[in-house]
């Protein structure tokens, strides 16, 4: 968003960049969780996850 204020950058450099960085994180989710996929068990994966969110949301609600 600070980029896209800068009147010297182009509006469509900024949108481009961000579709890209967007395609690229998704890209490594999608292979980072079919690589753990195959040597975690999908329920044991299900776990952690659940977890994960519980965790960060204590951490949130914590410090907030």
């Amino acid at each position: 968003m600070l980029f896209a204020t800068d009147k010297a950058v182009s509006k469509y450099t900024v949108f481009f960049a961000a579709t890209a960085a967007l395609i690229v994180a998704s890209a490594l989710g999608v292979l980072a969780g079919t690589l753990l996929s195959e040597y975690i068990n999908e329920k044991y994966l299900h776990y952690v996850a659940g977890v994960g969110f519980v965790s960060i949301g204590i951490f949130i609600l914590y410090h907030a």
